[in-house]
């Protein structure tokens, strides 16, 4: 349909990703981290060990021990964000987990957007870190036959020079 009437396509074209890519956590200063795409998964998982919730001026935070690289233990990143919620999701092995929800700041290639992300034990799972549908949907263009497609994440040190 062409004419006066037709309205102009305001959507920016979607961005092609592989099976899985490298991403940034940049407000839990985490520079990269290798993740599994997953348009089964509703949220985004991280593989986190809690280690205390506390509260300030009325809002509760997690700490939590990040992982970022499959068998490296000694790269442990010590993390810190506004605990969002607790919710039941459906584990890959069909169990109801309760899970802690953090809001953070996620990077692929050089697009970065806020999301919620899931804190859970993924240490007998090969990737540290699941990007679910939801987070996903806005932005990405899945392609199951690539890996890497946009290279390691641009990233943006919010926490200063180290």
């Amino acid at each position: 349909m062409s004419g006066p009437n037709k309205k102009p396509n305001l959507k920016k074209p979607k961005i092609r990703i592989g099976w899985k890519e490298w991403c940034a956590l940049p407000e839990l200063n985490i520079r990269e981290i290798k993740a599994k795409i997953d348009t089964g998964a509703r949220t985004s998982a991280l593989h986190a060990q809690v280690l205390s919730i506390s509260e300030y001026e009325g809002q509760r935070f997690i700490r939590f021990k990040v992982y970022p690289h499959q068998g490296e233990l000694h790269s442990a990143k010590i993390c810190k964000a506004r605990l969002i919620a607790n919710r039941y999701v459906m584990s890959s092995s069909g169990h109801r987990e309760k899970r802690y929800v953090i809001r953070t700041t996620l990077t692929v290639g050089k697009t970065s957007f806020v999301t919620d992300i899931t804190l859970t034990d993924r240490s007998p799972l090969r990737f540290r870190m699941l990007l679910g549908r939801m987070a996903l949907r806005k932005n990405f263009l899945i392609d199951p036959a690539r890996t890497h497609v946009q290279g390691r994440p641009l990233f943006i040190d919010l926490h200063g020079a180290k």
